[in-house]
């Protein structure tokens, strides 16, 4: 924490000198416009186009991000002119490969004294980087593997052995060859991660953020604990536009914190409401941080499909939040300010509908089948357009301020998803990503659950050096594999328990299990089932899969398995040591950041529960009768579990009630697949919740008339 808050004051300063902060903000601007015209109308090779993009952002990372903190003005002159000639030897090392990328290729793809430089000075570079914006824990690890490729790998015993790789192969794959620092990840970050953190940019320059504010102190407002709800609703439609959960909690929390310790929310809850709220941000669709786009770029399934899927869950997570904020209100008797008074949704709609438009367009051009980084530029001339609707239209300054705003918002992830691209590479190179998912499912001795868990709890620890995104895409480098074949396996077993299984798949038993080969003809138990899977052997694991399931329902599968990643990797946000998000609602609500972290951790349950039901139950992967069907009973399964936690329902909970609910709760979410199990389980938590609010209600009446009597006699 120190080190990154260290970071953003040194950047600052920057941003304030009276030379560097017009150069930032005239090359921010330049490097928006290139970025609009890659996405755009460019016909550059991507290749040419990440070199661009990391040259660019790595003249930009240096003149923002100092190189170390100088004490005298003497020193702060010698940094600032090494980090100059260091941005601009990034920017000439993006030119090297641009200009003698042909002469590479004539010469067989050995290397000159020229490629020796470039590629050692280009990694060393973008490693510096990376330590400057996030820390030691990347470049740390990126040395570790490239060097386990290079040199100590084939001095390491078992699964893990590599021969190893020459050091002229491995800076080609690092550098020039578009395998690492500008491969896939590369090209995520130059079009779907920067148009559409672009188009939050000008969304929140042209007022959005604003309206944002006001519709949900319209619609949240008057509810029973209304600033809290209106802290989950803003968080929500903000996080839906801006995808950083950080950047949400300081935009929203300024306001929301504030009115909910007014309203009589304990400051700490106050707090971890917005944190919890704010990492949902990162979950709601359409933009979704860049999981969304990193996650369509692993699994091949469409952007749309992806955003599609993952908005039932995203308002599954934020509803968890709410039914904390609605439990703690009435502990707390919380009330709406008296002097806050909510605008009507006629009002906010007059004033701000125009904000809706960008929306639509770009919803509207992504059904019609547009790209989405197209679509994201269209959107964003549409923000523009829709301002001048309001009283204050986007002049030409503003539209400068928020092609500069968008710029400098990406620049340490788009630093860090080019680093992160150095990992991808080692682990598709030498294939230890399918090794390490073979040991994960060994650990769990082939259980999904523990899977599930261990993936968590890598996660967790990856989350104190990585960010949500850098920790995503290393964990669904390395752990996908295994719980999309475990996810995959259930729904095998699921068939042959049912006798489902259709008969090109029968004939992989014949070979495998011939003598077998009738118990499929009839519906068995998940045992039997079991143990006919595991008489298949692995090399016709996969072929199984394809004549058994459709190649429809195998990608979704694949979703399944990335959104239960990407869901875990979101922790990191809210949960103790490393909770940069909770840390930012204490320094607003003025509490305790570890005590504020671990409240915020306890709020955002939902990230633990719902990754379950995309395992477990047909949430991702069903009908959309199945996946309303999941969702309405996990809503009151979330609740019932909530209220077993916090001891408080509509009225506090005796000992047994309290523990009764989270059977009732697990019964809802279970995957049985019984109708009427969650029939069941639904009728025992109404009786709770009526029998709770009628408690409320006596309680209520009694209170009430306790202090009208204090009042009389007073």
């Amino acid at each position: 924490m120190e080190v990154r808050d260290e970071s953003v004051s040194a950047a600052r300063e920057r941003l304030e000198h009276r030379l560097i902060g017009p150069v930032v903000f005239w090359l921010a601007i330049g490097t928006a416009i290139v970025h609009l015209y890659f996405n755009t109308i460019s016909t550059l090779s991507e290749l040419w186009s990440s070199a661009l993009h990391f040259g660019l952002f790595g003249l930009i990372c240096t003149l923002t991000t100092p190189m170390l903190k100088a004490r005298s003005a003497a020193g702060q002159r010698i940094v600032l002119g090494v980090d100059v000639m260091l941005g601009l030897t990034a920017l000439a090392c993006a030119f090297y490969l641009i200009i003698f990328e042909n002469d590479l290729y004539q010469r067989g793809f050995n290397f000159d004294t020229g490629d020796w430089i470039v590629s050692i000075v280009s990694v060393t570079l973008i490693l510096e980087l990376a330590r400057r914006t996030v820390g030691w824990f990347i470049p740390v690890l990126c040395v570790i593997a490239l060097t386990y490729v290079a040199w100590w790998g084939q001095y390491v015993e078992g699964l893990f052995n590599f021969p190893g790789l020459s050091w002229e192969t491995v800076l080609y794959r690092s550098y020039i060859g578009g395998q690492g620092m500008l491969g896939s990840i590369a090209r995520i970050s130059w079009t779907y991660v920067f148009m559409f953190i672009l188009f939050g940019a000008f969304l929140v320059k042209s007022g959005a953020g604003d309206f944002i504010i006001e519709l949900a102190r319209c619609a949240a407002g008057r509810f029973v604990g209304g600033p809290g709800f209106v802290a989950v609703f803003a968080s929500g439609l903000m996080g839906s536009v801006s995808g950083s959960s950080v950047a949400n909690t300081v935009s929203t929390g300024v306001i929301t914190i504030p009115l909910m310790r007014k309203a009589g929310f304990p400051a700490r809850f106050a707090a971890g409401v917005e944190a919890a709220a704010s990492t949902g941000g990162q979950l709601m669709p359409p933009v979704m941080g860049a999981g969304a786009f990193i996650m369509a770029s692993y699994t091949q399934v469409s952007y749309l499909t992806i955003i599609g899927v993952a908005a039932l869950p995203a308002l599954l997570y934020f509803i968890s939040v709410g039914m904390f904020v609605r439990i703690e209100a009435k502990r707390s008797h919380a009330v709406k300010p008296e002097d806050d008074a909510a605008p009507s949704l006629k009002e906010v709609l007059k004033g701000g509908w125009h904000f809706l438009l960008p929306l639509v367009v770009l919803v509207a051009m992504l059904v019609y089948g547009f790209t989405p980084t197209y679509a994201a530029g269209i959107a964003i001339l549409s923000v523009v357009v829709a301002s001048w609707l309001s009283k204050y239209p986007m002049g030409f300054r503003d539209i400068l301020d928020a092609l500069a705003m968008g710029t400098r918002n990406i620049t340490t992830t788009a630093i860090l998803l080019i680093t992160v691209g150095l990992i991808v590479m080692v682990v598709s190179t030498t294939g230890i990503g399918n090794t390490f998912s073979l040991m994960i499912t060994d650990w769990a001795g082939g259980s999904l659950l523990l899977t599930i868990f261990l993936v968590a709890l890598a996660s967790l620890i990856l989350g104190m050096g990585l960010p949500v995104t850098a920790a995503y895409i290393v964990l669904a480098t390395l752990s996908a594999p295994a719980i999309y074949n475990l996810i995959a396996q259930s729904q095998l077993v699921e068939l042959m328990v049912n006798g489902n299984l259709p008969e090109q798949a029968k004939t992989i038993f014949m070979l495998a299990a011939p003598d077998r080969l009738s118990l499929l003809d009839a519906p068995m138990d998940a045992a039997t089932a079991q143990q006919l899977l595991s008489l298949v052997p692995d090399t016709f694991s996969s072929q199984l899969l394809e004549q058994a399931l459709s190649p429809a329902a195998l990608s979704m599968l694949l979703v399944a398995a990335h959104m239960v990643i990407f869901w875990l990797s979101q922790d990191s946000n809210v949960t103790p040591p490393v909770c940069l998000t909770a840390f930012a609602a204490a320094a607003i609500a003025g509490t305790p950041q570890m005590r504020t972290g671990f409240t915020a951790w306890k709020l955002a349950k939902g990230l633990y529960i719902v990754p379950l039901l995309f395992a477990y139950s047909p949430l991702i992967t069903g009908d959309f009768t199945e996946m309303i069907r999941v969702f309405c009973f996990a809503l009151f399964g979330i609740y019932a579990i909530i209220a077993g936690l916090e001891g408080y329902l509509e009225h506090k909970l005796n000992l047994l009630v309290r523990l009764l609910m989270f059977p009732i709760g697990a019964l809802m979410l279970w995957p049985h697949g019984q109708l009427l199990l969650d029939g069941a389980g639904l009728v025992a938590f109404l009786i709770v919740l009526v029998w709770s609010s009628r408690c409320g209600k006596r309680f209520d009446g009694g209170h009430t008339g306790n202090k009208a009597g204090m009042s009389s006699a007073a």
